[in-house]
């Protein structure tokens, strides 16, 4: 029997939140619509969210070494997730879909 087959290997740990996910996957979508990157007001009119609410994620996500912003110059968020890694922008939980029997 092949033993590779046999091991069972851990899954790697979240490296995010959903939340937190859902919004570098708006970074990456933003991005690649828009070829720039979103200000702080885009992403208060997308999660419908305060501005101080935006700049905590923001600086969370930059202290977790998810994205990198350069101080004081507006749109300058950088994703250091790659695409794959994303969660699907706008499902913040799984969905489980079950056959019925109608």
């Amino acid at each position: 029997m092949n033993q590779l087959l046999d091991r069972k290997t851990p899954t790697a740990p979240a490296r995010f939140t959903a939340k937190q996910g859902q919004y570098l996957a708006f970074i990456w979508a933003y991005t690649q619509i828009n070829r720039r990157a979103p200000a702080e007001a885009d992403f208060q009119r997308y999660f419908k969210v305060t501005a101080p609410s935006v700049h905590q994620m923001l600086k969370t996500l930059d202290q977790l070494g998810l994205i990198e912003k350069q101080p004081g110059v507006a749109r300058s968020i950088q994703l250091l997730v790659a695409p794959h890694e994303l969660p699907i922008l706008g499902i913040d939980h799984p969905v489980i879909i079950t056959a019925t029997g109608h």
